[in-house]
Order: structure tokens, then C-alpha cells, then sequence
């Protein structure tokens, strides 16, 4: 039996298009994320594999694993990919996320309803209870202490300072920026223009 999250735990739950991606994560231990569709706080304390119909009848539709976040990089597509060059793709920046070894749940959490996810944060208490992946979907008084540890990441990592580059604030959500305190000096900044 694997051992689970804490409670407590941030988990950023991943779409994992392929069975090489798996196998990227499993020997080399890292996660790629475009930059241009990354969530905004990548510092997490997990990743959550959702994997996609590739991975056939038996495995499709569901997470299965998880990883523990180690850190993570700004690089480009081609650096963590050099055997595909010409792709489109190739100079575009994506986190390299390191992770540390894969691991199973104790029973998959079934997509349901849900075939396309994009990235969504969860907690290690919903991640211990679901079933489907609707039920790791924050709702009340779990989405304060959601946004509150989003929140301190973002700052204990420095990824935004607000006061020094306010056109960060335009990459923030709303809700973040709420969280932030910094949804007026937004309107603020970006009414001006």
C-alpha cells in the first residue's frame, strides 16, 4: 500500500497525454508544462496524473498516480525534448517540473462525467475520499485554505512582486489576486490604459 498525501497536501492534478510522458515521469522523474497554459502556481506539494484515452480500455479516463513535487525549471521544448527539433513547439517555454518517484493510489479515481480536465488544484483529504474526479473539486470552506496555501506560495517563492512588476498582475485570476490583496491596485493599473 502506497503511502498517501497529507491532508493537508497541495495537489495539482495533470493531464498525462501519453504512455511516453508516463514513462518520462517514471525513469527520468520529470513533468513538462507549457508556460503559456500553465496554472498559476506550479509550487505544489503533488502532481495527480490524469491519464487520457491513449492509455487504452484498462488505464484511460482515470488517475491512478501520483508524484511528489521536487522543484521545478523554466526551459524550452526542445532542451526537454532534443529527439523532436523541428516541432512546432520547439522554442517554446515549458516548466520542467521534477518529481520524485511515482506512486499508486490505494484505488483509481474514475473521470465519470469528466473526460477533459485541464489543470485543476485539489488537497490530499479530497484526493484520500474520491471516487470521481468530480469529487475532488474544492468547494466551501475547503476553497479558503485552498486559495490561502496558493497564496503563500506564491509569495514565499517570490513569483509575484506585485509592487515592483505590476504587469504581473495581469496574468493573475481574479480570485488570486483577491487572495493577494491586489485586485484594486489591478483596476488600478490596468483602467489606465
Amino acid at each position: 500500500m502506497s503511502r498517501l498525501p497529507e491532508d493537508n497536501s497541495l495537489i495539482l492534478v495533470c493531464i498525462l497525454p501519453s504512455i511516453r510522458d508516463l514513462e518520462i515521469a517514471r525513469v527520468l522523474g520529470w513533468y513538462r508544462i507549457p508556460l503559456r497554459t500553465a496554472p498559476k502556481v506550479v509550487q505544489v506539494d503533488y502532481m495527480a496524473f490524469y491519464q487520457t484515452s491513449t492509455f487504452g480500455e484498462e488505464e484511460r479516463w482515470r488517475i491512478i498516480r501520483y508524484a511528489p513535487v521536487l522543484g521545478n525549471e523554466l526551459t524550452t521544448r526542445a532542451e526537454l525534448l532534443r529527439d523532436e527539433p523541428e516541432h512546432p513547439h520547439a522554442r517554446d517555454e515549458y516548466y520542467k517540473i521534477q518529481i520524485g518517484p511515482l506512486a499508486d493510489l490505494d484505488y483509481p479515481i474514475l473521470a465519470g462525467d469528466w473526460k477533459r480536465v485541464t489543470f485543476f488544484y485539489t488537497t490530499g483529504a479530497m484526493v484520500k475520499r474520491a471516487h470521481f474526479l468530480r469529487d475532488l473539486a474544492v468547494r466551501n470552506e475547503e476553497r479558503e485554505v485552498l486559495w490561502r496555501s496558493l497564496r503563500e506560495r506564491a509569495l514565499r517563492t517570490g513569483m509575484y512582486h506585485t509592487q515592483d512588476f505590476p504587469e504581473k498582475l495581469a496574468e493573475l485570476d481574479p480570485a488570486l489576486l483577491v487572495m493577494l490583496g491586489q485586485l484594486d491596485v489591478f483596476k488600478d493599473t490596468y483602467k489606465k490604459q
